[in-house]
């Protein structure tokens, strides 16, 4: 028998240190990268988003974790449009799963989970590095320019107008400045755009995908009525149950009743919706 919910929390949470409080939250696929982390150190968990909040983010981080399965040939399935769905029921049993992999191939030893991610920058951190050294690099060039600026009141004799001297220097540093700001601006309208059809794109591909699934339950379906005729109809001429003096009506009696037989999950509509369904037919 698997783990209870809490027990599976209390070994995320020990193992992690992502501060897990539902098994819902496993839906986003990071705490999964962490847990193949564990046993193999070579999940690239700075692909990985460990503050994702949408659907098309969690199906970033199971791509991270598939590409894991695939490298270490591990046959389960993902069933990725389930679990970024955040179910309890659907992420408990895969996290059950990976627990019970965990304790088969986890190598032993302390497994310090902040050391990894902080020696693999998510995207995100590496951005913000980027614009503290972005603003540092400004802060030194303005910085050098007020120094070059104040060296040169020193040399002009006195009699020079300070208005002069000082009004160039403003305009020629609020220029870049003005630009970088635009092209920020411009940058991230892009990014966002960008993220956007990424998450219509993805959602579509799901709704595809289980209309499709739908589509060839369907045709299985009508697929296996068909082939029950044609036995019974072999049969038949063959000199099966009903003989070659049977009533007609029998036998069509019996193909009805293939025609109408159900699986389990379908419902035979009753008079009233027949029909109902027959008077709009009649009416296109």
């Amino acid at each position: 028998m698997g783990e209870s919910r809490v027990e599976l929390l209390a070994w995320l949470n020990d193992l992690s240190q992502l501060g897990m409080t539902k098994v819902e939250q496993c839906g986003s696929g990071a705490v999964h990268c962490v847990i193949m982390d564990s046993i193999y150190r070579d999940v690239p968990l700075k692909k990985v988003k460990f503050n994702a909040k949408h659907e098309y983010e969690y199906v970033a981080n199971f791509k991270v974790l598939q590409a894991v399965f695939d490298k270490h040939k591990i046959d389960n399935a993902i069933p990725i449009e389930r679990l970024v769905k955040c179910k309890m029921q659907d992420n408990l049993e895969f996290l059950q799963f990976m627990k019970k992999y965990w304790d088969q191939y986890y190598p032993g030893g302390e497994y310090d989970a902040l050391a990894r991610r902080a020696a693999s920058p998510s995207p995100a951190t590496s951005t913000s590095i980027r614009s503290s050294v972005a603003k540092s690099t400004s802060s030194l060039a303005a910085s050098s320019s007020r120094k070059a600026s104040t060296s040169s009141v020193h040399t002009v004799p006195a009699t020079a107008a300070p208005v002069k001297r000082s009004t160039p220097s403003r305009l020629s540093t609020g220029a870049p400045v003005a630009s970088t700001a635009a092209a920020r601006r411009a940058q991230q309208e892009l990014e966002e755009e960008y993220q956007r059809n990424l998450a219509e794109l993805t959602e579509q591909t799901i709704e595809l995908k289980l209309t499709v699934d739908q589509v060839e339950k369907e045709r299985e379906f009508y697929f296996s009525k068909l082939r029950e005729i044609e036995l019974f109809v072999q049969e038949q001429l063959d000199g099966g149950e009903f003989g070659a003096d049977a009533p007609a009506l029998a036998i069509l009696e019996h193909v009805q009743g293939i025609l109408y037989k159900t699986e389990d999950g379908f419902e035979i509509p009753d008079a009233g919706e027949q029909e109902t369904v027959e008077d709009e037919e009649e009416t296109f």
